[in-house]
């Protein structure tokens, strides 16, 4: 449970579903799922089951071969218990699909509103961490751009993006659910310095173009 919430998922969209005991399988003591509130209603991502000792010592009454642990401490012996997990990849990334995609008002350029699609996928889980753009394609903006893109490469997924509007560009990185935007403007081939904006609350601040990959690598901890 712990897991899904340090990854973003909203922890009250989060249950523990206890199965009834007369559910249970025969070999097991006890079992919980771990559910999500899908738009469809509360769905399993995670099953855990406690199957007693009933699958070691069944392997050892058929194969002969002692399955018990010595305990030091006690000095006696037992047969371990077997907890059972079982989380499904597409499940789970369905949930956190799911629980990231927004739709919220932003304001425009113009002055005016519009909806803004945004994944606010985790910084961990989002496929590409950082996108670098060039105000303008002129003005030694693009090579600075991409200079800063190939140095980022080495250590994260970037996508560069020349095409059209700043803000159509930073739109299509947010329904992306990538994280933050480098933008390259003329004050940056003056004193290399870049705009970093944040995907989730928009805003934008100036920090040092050699500083973007420490800056990205402290929020993706």
């Amino acid at each position: 449970m712990k897991w899904f919430v340090a990854l973003g998922m909203t922890k009250e969209k989060l249950q523990w579903h206890q199965h009834p005991k007369d559910k249970l399988a025969h070999y097991a003591k006890d079992a919980y799922d771990i559910e999500y509130e899908f738009p469809f209603g509360w769905g399993e991502i995670e099953g855990i089951h406690n199957r007693t000792d009933f699958d070691l010592s069944r392997h050892e009454q058929y194969s002969g071969k002692s399955m018990k642990y010595f305990d030091e401490a006690t000095k006696e012996k037992f047969t371990p218990f077997v907890i059972e997990t079982s989380a499904g990849a597409s499940r789970s990334f369905m949930a956190f699909l799911v629980d990231a995609y927004h739709e919220e008002e932003a304001p425009t350029a113009e002055g005016g509103v519009e909806t803004r699609v945004v994944l606010k996928l985790h910084p961990k889980l989002a496929p590409t961490k950082v996108a670098v753009f060039p105000l303008v394609n002129r003005d030694g903006m693009p090579e600075l751009s991409m200079k800063i893109e190939a140095d980022l490469r080495q250590h994260f997924r970037v996508f560069y993006d020349d095409s059209g509007a700043v803000g159509r560009r930073y739109r299509r990185q947010d329904e992306a659910g990538t994280p933050f935007c480098v933008t390259v403007d003329s004050e940056s081939l003056s004193d290399q310095t870049v705009t970093i904006r944040d995907r989730d609350s928009m805003k934008q601040e100036r920090i040092a173009a050699a500083s973007i990959k420490s800056y990205i690598a402290e929020r993706l901890l």
